[in-house]
C-alpha cells in the first residue's frame, strides 16, 4: 500500500487477482484467496460485480490530536 509499506491484506488486490485469473481460466469466478491477514473470499458474478467476503479484525487502536491535524493543514 502506498504510503504504509507491505500491508496483511488487499481487498482491491485480492478481488483484481481473482478476476484476472477467471478470465484466463486459471480459476472459477467463486475463488479463496489466501493473504498474510487471512483468507478473502472473491465472487465474480456474471453481472460484473464482484464481492468481496472475509473477517474484520482491529489490529490498532489510536488517537489523532486535533492540533496535530490542524497543523498538517497550516504547513501546506
Amino acid at each position: 500500500e502506498r504510503g504504509v509499506g507491505e500491508t496483511l491484506a488487499c481487498g482491491t488486490g485480492a478481488c483484481a487477482a481473482a478476476v484476472a485469473s477467471a478470465r484466463s481460466n486459471f480459476a472459477d469466478r467463486k475463488v479463496v484467496v489466501h493473504l498474510p491477514g487471512g483468507d478473502l473470499e472473491v465472487d465474480w458474478q456474471e453481472d460484473g460485480y464482484v464481492y468481496l467476503t472475509g473477517p474484520v479484525v482491529e489490529i490498532y487502536q489510536g488517537m489523532v490530536l486535533e492540533e496535530w491535524l490542524l497543523q498538517q493543514y497550516e504547513e501546506d
